[in-house]
């Protein structure tokens, strides 16, 4: 399950009540923008939803995060050294500022001035580094922090903690907004429950997965508006909007395209968008036997596919067409790359050279985690028969899915509920070495890319070497993102300052105050 926390770790799926609101849908009718009301006011009780199962309820902030409802209470009561910004993309937080080697290999990062836990103790950069060793110690520890061994996480005095990686990597900061939740140095895991954070807010009470907490007087990061944030865990989307019409509750996370419309009559509902918010791509496995390792394969797969009619049946509109290179939220996505199209004849051409089979019928594995996969698959299935493509889809249960398909199968849909840089994609999920690599791809002129990119400061020549990566990937990669789903959620219209940024910034509360 080591994928869902990475997915978790990056804004999930729903932590998204707290997004601003956007420009009209396509296909759909307008959003009701977020009414401002002037200055902030203190005070009050934000009552958010947010989705989760009781059997995947975990208070550990370096485990693994199944329920966003989890993933939002740690990320109220703990703080991560830096959090996504708009420009740059990483701002300071726990850690106030940082400073790299000339090889950009060492990074030494200042602890902010006056950061103390909840019980008053101040933060020291043992602490950090203990947190941090653990995280690194976890099963997906590699993952979250790719290059740094534990022995190389070291302290300077009591406020600098000093990182090594093993190579050039000018985008180590970035990496430092994920997962790096901040405890105690030495607390045990049996004082989880009640250990003692350094965010903005901390916790009053936790049961059977739903939380309340208060605001953090000691917090160093400025004012929190709110008293008190309540989170509430639901099971399904449906639940959770019609906890919302019926005023239980403030902001439902991801309450999706049919609750939008159904609240878009009501004067007293924001409907919030977030645009290219997460991704549903369909997984070919690369490696040598399955039925797409033959490069041509995969590119008549991507032809195949009407993605303007996957975004209005899939989407119902809410959504827009993406070109096959994961990260589309990244500033930094490369333009000049021709949008890939369908293109029928030119899919079956390839298909004869490459002696694909199609005589066989393939499986494409999915489940039903998130609305429209499913459906997404189906469609896929039948738009492929069009080129003479014999696809089968096989729903598969949750946990099946992630212990047995994820990772193994040939062909599979997946999701994304972050929409993080391109960089991020290529260091989870697709360098020969990433813990997360879902197609099993090996390219060694990608994998040199990569390190080209990660291991450039000068402007000019890193943004060269990220449009190569985008092409290479554009061409060969495991993946067909056909297009990016929008994050819907509903607020009542009390609710002001909601965050703007996508992934981890959507759970940055402290700003939200209530008209």
């Amino acid at each position: 399950m080591n994928r869902r926390q990475v997915l978790w770790a990056g804004g999930s799926i729903g932590v998204t009540a707290l997004l601003a609101a956007c420009s009209s849908n396509e296909g759909g009718t307008a959003s009701k923008p977020a009414a401002g009301d002037g200055k902030p006011k203190n005070g009050g009780t934000l009552r958010v939803g947010a989705l989760g199962r009781a059997s995947a309820i975990t208070r550990d902030p370096h485990g693994t995060q199944a329920n966003e409802s989890d993933y939002l209470i740690l990320a109220l009561v703990y703080d991560t050294l830096t959090i996504p910004g708009a420009k740059p993309n990483t701002a300071p937080r726990l850690a106030s500022s940082w400073e790299p080697s000339p090889d950009l290999k060492t990074w030494k990062f200042k602890i902010a001035k006056g950061a103390v836990f909840h019980d008053g103790s101040p933060v020291t950069a043992q602490d950090v580094v203990w947190s941090l060793k653990r995280l690194r110690n976890t099963p997906s520890g590699a993952a979250r922090l790719p290059g740094i061994k534990p022995e190389n996480i070291t302290a300077e005095g009591s406020d600098t903690v000093v990182l090594v990686s093993d190579y050039a990597n000018a985008e180590l900061p970035l990496l430092t907004r994920l997962t790096t939740f901040v405890l105690k140095k030495d607390t045990k895991d049996s004082e989880l429950e009640k250990a003692p954070g350094t965010g903005p807010f901390k916790l009053d009470w936790f049961r059977g997965g739903n939380a309340r907490l208060v605001k953090n007087d000691k917090w160093y990061g400025g004012t929190v508006h709110l008293d008190a944030i309540e989170v509430t865990m639901f099971e399904t989307p449906q639940a959770m909007a019609n906890a919302l019409l019926a005023g239980q509750i403030d902001v439902a996370s991801n309450a999706g395209a049919v609750a939008a419309r159904t609240a878009e009559s009501r004067k007293d509902i924001q409907v919030l968008r977030r645009p290219n918010d997460m991704a549903m791509p369909i997984v070919m496995r690369t490696a040598a036997g399955s039925p797409f390792a033959d490069v041509r394969v995969r590119e008549a797969m991507r032809l195949v596919v009407d993605r303007d009619a996957m975004i209005k049946q899939v989407l119902s509109g809410y959504g827009t067409v993406a070109n096959d290179i994961m990260g589309t939220g990244d500033p930094n996505l490369a333009t000049g790359i021709p949008q890939r199209k369908r293109d029928l004849a030119k899919a079956k051409k390839l298909l004869a050279e490459a002696k694909f089979d199609r005589s066989k019928t393939y499986k494409l594995v999915t489940t039903e985690d998130i609305p429209g996969l499913a459906e997404s698959a189906t469609l896929f299935a039948n738009q492929a028969r069009e080129a003479g493509i014999k696809v089968q889809v096989v729903k598969q249960e949750s946990g099946a899915f992630w212990e047995k398909t994820w990772k193994a199968g040939d062909f599979y849909t997946t999701y994304w509920g972050t929409n993080d840089s391109v960089v991020f994609f290529a260091s989870k999920t697709m360098v020969s070495e990433a813990g997360q690599n879902e197609a099993g791809w090996a390219d060694k002129e990608f994998d040199a890319s990569y390190r080209k990119v990660i291991g450039t400061a000068d402007e000019k020549a890193r943004a060269a070497a990220l449009k190569e990566l985008q092409q290479i990937e554009f061409e060969r990669s495991g993946y067909l993102l056909w297009g990016m789903a929008d994050g819907i959620d509903l607020a009542a219209s009390k609710v002001q300052g909601l965050p703007k940024l996508a992934g981890y910034g959507r759970v940055q509360l402290e700003n939200v105050w209530l008209r």
